[in-house]
């Protein structure tokens, strides 16, 4: 009577060491596909910002001589005034987030039906994503242009009298960017927030809807609450590519006019490879990245609460 209860346990064991076996080789799949990537992040993105780190506290020549300067290279930001134009400016690139959640938000819903032919408008809205930001950024310096489409439309219909000039205007400049952006962006987001939208459960829609709420009430009732973890990662990501923006700005601007777009990825950039002031380079990099993740930290901590547990709490 003994002997099965025996024979039984060691096939028990005998499964969870398969199971154990077979969950090892999965991760260890897994972490073989993510290899490329990692080895990639590690040698272009990690290695050289922790290279930098110390480099910021250095007056770092490459044919000269280079000396420890302590916190000279902070405290000459912190008095550099186009430091401040360039974090103002950098500020305002975030305002472009609100207005590009609440497209992509209304552009996924849009999007998420059953119906003919939507998978190619699904495409069709992603297609900006995956071009070049370079490509899209001369692109649309053509369509700027003060002989681009836009003004020759406006002048020939005689909406205008003289051509805007977006980009080289000091007031339209920055927002002829963050437009661009923006238009870029807007699939990313879109696609994320589509993902969120088909795992809302059909069932809480239907009972709000035989409740009498109509679609609008449905929306902000069912599916924004339900939508707040994927609200929350991708504010934070539009946060950070806001903040960090440099193509668009080195395609087009340059930094001008007169400062107008000079934001503080473009700044540390001018200052490493055109100035050759490593040092203040680095300085400038860690202190927009202390603010980054102090700006993260936030976003992650007021975006625990979501999903699922709003109708639970």
């Amino acid at each position: 009577m003994m002997a099965l209860p025996a024979k039984i346990e060691g096939v028990i064991i005998m499964m969870m060491e398969k199971h154990k076996m077979a969950k090892i080789r999965k991760t260890l799949v897994a972490y073989m596909f993510m290899a490329p990537a990692l080895l990639i992040l590690a040698v272009f993105l990690f290695y050289p910002i922790i290279y930098s780190l110390p480099l910021a506290f250095f007056d770092y020549s490459i044919i000269g001589e280079t000396t420890y300067v302590g916190w000279k290279n902070f405290s000459k930001a912190i008095n550099d005034d186009l430091f401040w134009i360039a974090v103002k400016n950098s500020v305002l690139f975030v305002l472009v987030v609100p207005p590009i959640q609440i497209l992509s938000m209304l552009l996924a819903m849009l999007v998420n039906r059953k119906i003919r032919g939507i998978n190619f408008f699904r495409a069709l809205y992603y297609i900006p994503v995956v071009t070049s930001m370079i490509a899209v950024s001369i692109i649309w310096g053509w369509i700027f242009d003060p002989d681009g489409v836009i003004n020759t439309f406006l002048l020939e219909n005689h909406i205008i009298k003289q051509p805007i000039y977006f980009l080289a205007d000091k007031r339209l400049a920055l927002f002829s960017l963050m437009f661009i952006t923006l238009w870029q962006g807007l699939g990313y987001y879109m696609m994320i927030y589509l993902s969120g939208l088909q795992s809302v459960p059909l069932d809480l829609e239907e009972s709000a809807m035989i409740d009498g709420a109509n679609k609008f009430w449905t929306i902000v009732k069912i599916k924004v609450p339900l939508l707040k973890p994927f609200i929350w990662f991708s504010t934070l990501v539009s946060v950070l590519s806001a903040v960090s923006v440099f193509d668009v700005v080195f395609v087009l601007t340059e930094g001008g006019p007169d400062n107008g777009t000079l934001v503080t990825s473009y700044y540390s950039y001018a200052k490493a490879f055109v100035d050759f002031n490593f040092g203040y380079s680095a300085a400038i990099g860690l202190l927009v990245s202390i603010v980054t993740t102090v700006l993260s930290a936030l976003v992650f901590a007021y975006g625990k609460k979501g999903g699922m547990g709003y109708y639970y709490d």
